[in-house]
């Protein structure tokens, strides 16, 4: 895979022994009013640590102005607006809600869009899913998946059209139809009303997934996507889909071997508050809000294993 270009931005400048003050030296500030903006200082939960911005800062896509396409550059840093978005995703606020030390909401719901409709996010979170990987001694592509689904309660915003009833868990609103691998990471993720069955989305999901990682060749799944979907993942896409069964025998809560890791991945989820039910208006952005959340959980854990490697260095 080819070296990806990244934009160099927002470093943090230090005043001798006082507490790190951000500064940024990225080329959005070199133009129009946007030099005169201080940065600030992160003050919230969900925001970057110098760690984290330091290795997220090399994996962001590059702006299409800076790499000669075109566009007008950028007005805000880039650490500003990912810190708003996860701000946002962390405590499920409204977008009109953004506390003052942000940007404007209408900016930060401009850049999210704007990363939403164009790819942009989920190139950031497939990047820094394969570094993620990579820390674990895993190969960047995986090979084996695990496929499940999630019905949620819809909130009054979301629109009848993209909206239903699940029978089997009696919950009106969306479904969240994920595949994960191994490690609980996403891979692929769909939303759908609550009505669409697990096989329906599946010839959908699964599909995508394939084209996007060649190297997957066995999913593993309950037993919704038994059946027919099995002879058609063997046919059409070349994978193996294994059915890993609850036994009839046992009664109450049963560790499933495969199956708990995207079990555990939506428990991850619901960490997030704008995620504990839906409050979008649409389903490509139901789908970035779980991109967000994913990617906050990569780079704290990213970050994590580069303190824990330059502990002894550091020490000795």
């Amino acid at each position: 895979m080819q070296e990806a270009l990244v934009l160099k931005c927002c470093v943090v400048v230090a005043d001798g022994s006082s507490p790190a003050t951000l500064g940024c030296d990225c080329l959005a500030h070199r133009f129009g009013n946007a030099a005169d903006r201080p940065g600030r200082r992160p003050r919230y939960g969900s925001d970057m640590s110098d760690t984290e911005w330091a290795l997220v800062r090399d994996l962001l896509p590059v702006p299409s102005w800076l790499a000669g396409r075109g566009g007008r550059p950028e007005g805000y840093c880039h650490r500003q607006m990912i810190d708003a978005v996860r701000y946002l995703v962390d405590n499920g606020i409204k977008w009109r809600a953004m506390p003052a030390d942000f940007p404007p909401w209408s900016r930060v719901y401009a850049f999210f869009a704007r990363w939403r409709d164009t790819g942009l996010v989920a190139e950031l979170h497939d990047r820094l899913r394969g570094a993620v990987r990579h820390a674990e001694g895993r190969e960047e592509e995986a090979s084996a998946a695990v496929v499940d689904s999630q019905s949620v309660k819809a909130d009054a915003t979301v629109a009848f059209a993209s909206r239903g009833y699940d029978a089997g868990k009696k919950i009106n609103g969306r479904k969240r139809h994920l595949l994960t691998d191994t490690l609980g990471l996403l891979l692929a993720v769909l939303v759908t009303p609550a009505s669409t069955t697990d096989r329906d989305a599946a010839r959908i999901l699964l599909p995508t997934a394939r084209k996007q990682r060649r190297r997957l060749s066995r999913i593993w799944a309950d037993g919704g996507y038994r059946g027919h979907l099995q002879d058609w993942a063997a046919q059409r896409l070349g994978l193996v889909l294994d059915v890993v069964r609850r036994s009839d025998d046992v009664q109450g809560f049963q560790v499933l071997a495969r199956r708990w890791v995207v079990e555990r991945s939506f428990a991850w989820f619901l960490r997030s508050r704008r995620l504990v039910r839906d409050y979008e208006r649409r389903t490509d952005t139901s789908e970035a809000v779980i991109l967000w959340s994913m990617t906050t959980l990569m780079s704290r854990r990213l970050a994590a294993h580069h303190q824990r490697r330059s502990a002894p260095a550091s020490s000795a």
